[in-house]
């Protein structure tokens, strides 16, 4: 029961911190990234399982950080009001062609970045987009205008 109750805690601080370094960080992995995200891991493990290194353990491990993240989805699906907190909600960072400094500067996103988002979705200039969203996923949508 240790074990259950040690995941549970360690998969809800995960989900708070995942939560709050941002989308933009995270679906832009540079390899510093990934070597904190190896090590965060390892330590992780040694924190939830202490000196338990038999496969039962591990089974409980696994088994729990299953059910929570099925549960979390679960839970996302099936209470709307939940969603924001779980996934997120998309951002608007142009909207009606004008850049939302507030919007950029909350989410730790330069013009620079948008700008460099919107060249590979083929937009020539900022002055082409009508509204801009950060998705949940960390990625930049543009709808362009029409004409």
């Amino acid at each position: 029961m240790d074990l259950v109750l040690r995941t549970a805690f360690v998969f809800l601080l995960i989900l708070v911190i995942t939560r709050s370094v941002g989308r933009r960080e995270l679906s832009s992995m540079e390899p510093l990234d990934l070597i904190l995200l190896v090590v965060m891991g390892d330590l992780i493990q040694q924190g939830v399982t202490q000196s338990d290194n038999s496969l039962t353990g591990t089974t409980v491990v696994l088994a729990t950080l299953a059910v929570l993240i099925v549960a979390t989805t679960y839970l996302s699906f099936r209470f709307q009001r939940l969603r924001p907190l779980l996934e997120g909600e998309p951002i608007v960072l142009i909207a009606d062609g004008e850049l939302r400094r507030h919007a950029l500067r909350r989410q730790r996103i330069t013009v620079d970045e948008v700008i460099a988002e919107a060249r590979q979705a083929q937009i020539g200039s900022l002055d082409d987009v009508r509204y801009a969203v950060l998705e949940t996923s960390g990625k930049i949508s543009f709808v362009t205008r029409s004409g």
